[in-house]
């Protein structure tokens, strides 16, 4: 399917910045790069274990964080990257803003919501 990417805004306590997402609608939470997250000022909230495609593990800091796409913007949780790792939009984020993504298209849309 090839490679998307969004241009999003992350925002901390120290400030915001732009930041040029892969689009990965199999990850859960996105991921801010390590040298974003402390410009802008995120602080670890917790350690969590994930599993990757291949079955590894890897255990990362999350914490929380305001971002902005063209299509809305919402808190949500963020895995903060170490050095080397690149931004990742993970479906946790396009949900708490109200989007999916869809693969016919290759664009978001407003993903239709559920009482």
């Amino acid at each position: 399917m090839g490679m998307i990417y969004m241009d999003g805004l992350v925002r901390g306590s120290r400030g915001e910045e732009s930041v040029r997402f892969i689009l990965d609608t199999g990850t859960g939470f996105s991921l801010i790069p390590y040298e974003v997250w402390q410009r802008i000022g995120l602080e670890p909230a917790r350690t969590e274990d994930f599993r990757l495609v291949d079955g590894s593990r890897m255990t990362r800091q999350v914490s929380e964080c305001y971002i902005t796409l063209p299509e809305g913007s919402a808190h949500t949780p963020v895995i903060l990257g170490e050095p080397g790792d690149e931004a990742l939009l993970g479906v946790v984020t396009l949900e708490n803003i109200g989007q999916v993504f869809n693969p016919f298209t290759r664009k978001l849309q407003k993903m239709r919501l559920t009482l």
